[in-house]
């Protein structure tokens, strides 16, 4: 992906918040999703929002767009909506699994979800295949990429069957570099914060359904991820520690063992992803496709000649990328 942002949106910070914010997602209506809801094997539920195609190309069966969003996102993210006008556009139906509790409503288990949740992810899927039984096309956006990475790693030759092709867009592939970044200066007092406003709160109605399932307290002095997953998201998930669960859920160090094509596509100026902790060109493989360009931000790839630009151009190339990988 050759990217370049627009002239009047210089830098990695307005290229992320611009996007978020103020750019055009979709260039028609906000889609009109048909949720589904599915019992989980531990007696919880996920919420799916599924978008089937407005037509049909070339009457083949029509394959399906899934994808996973990040930290404390949704169907409703400015990403998920870009593609999902991509989707509508390409003929393709369209799927947005969410994370437990990001759907609008709290989970049921004394659980939440993480960046290496890869054995949800494998549910997920399978679900998604027994019932569509057609081409799968998955992309994972930040927290959502590592985890479809690591599942990815994690089941080999069988996501091979699952899925056709993978695609990562600004996922913090190292978590330990990517939440030191955000726990320090303007990352700190502005993303970090921004998260924690949601995370908290959601976290303190865990506790309400699961007394003593962790320490209150801490988790309300907690002004970093860190401190955050070392109290709410590591215990919670099996893992000793924050450091524990940053380790083993990093994507980065098992690139090797990706049983799918995948694409990565990192910005080399993503304020939460160091560029120093993203894969050398010399990672890539048969599997394992890299696109590091200069600008982007984090998931900002806006486009456009003026403000407020739009977000053609990521569904766009990403889109393209896995769909040649059908044939």
């Amino acid at each position: 992906m050759n990217y370049v942002a627009p002239r009047w949106l210089p830098g990695g910070h307005l290229q992320t918040i611009w996007a978020a914010r103020a750019a055009r997602a979709s260039a028609s209506a906000v889609p009109a999703y048909t949720r589904w809801r599915w019992t989980t094997p531990d007696q919880d539920f996920i919420d799916v929002d599924y978008l089937p195609a407005s037509r049909q190309l070339n009457g083949a069966a029509r394959p399906l767009l899934v994808l996973f969003h990040g930290l404390e996102g949704s169907s409703h993210s400015h990403y998920a909506l870009a593609f999902a006008d991509y989707a509508q556009q390409q003929g393709m139906d369209y799927a947005v699994p969410h994370f437990r509790g990001c759907s609008g409503e709290i989970n049921l288990a004394p659980r939440a979800y993480h960046s290496g949740d890869y054995e949800e992810l494998h549910w997920i899927l399978q679900r998604l295949q027994a019932m569509q039984n057609r081409p799968m096309l998955v992309v994972g956006i930040s927290l959502g990429g590592n985890a479809l990475l690591r599942w990815a790693q994690e089941y080999g030759s069988e996501a091979g069957r699952l899925v056709r092709a993978v695609a990562a867009i600004s996922a913090p592939l190292d978590l330990h570099a990517a939440g030191e970044a955000l726990g320090r200066g303007f990352n700190l007092q502005v993303y970090t914060r921004m998260f924690l406003r949601s995370m908290k709160p959601r976290a303190l109605q865990k506790l309400q359904q699961y007394p003593g399932l962790f320490s209150g307290e801490q988790l309300l002095q907690a002004r970093t991820l860190y401190q955050f997953d070392d109290v709410f998201t590591a215990p919670l998930h099996g893992f000793r520690d924050a450091h524990d669960y940053w380790r083993r859920a990093s994507a980065k160090p098992h690139l090797q063992r990706l049983g799918v094509p995948a694409l990565l596509l990192n910005a080399r100026n993503d304020p939460f992803v160091p560029e120093c902790s993203l894969p050398a060109q010399t990672a890539a493989h048969a599997r394992l496709t890299l696109w590091q360009p200069a600008q982007g931000g984090h998931v900002g790839f806006v486009d456009g000649p003026r403000p407020p630009g739009q977000l053609q151009a990521l569904p766009q190339a990403v889109g393209g990328w896995l769909r040649a990988h059908l044939h």
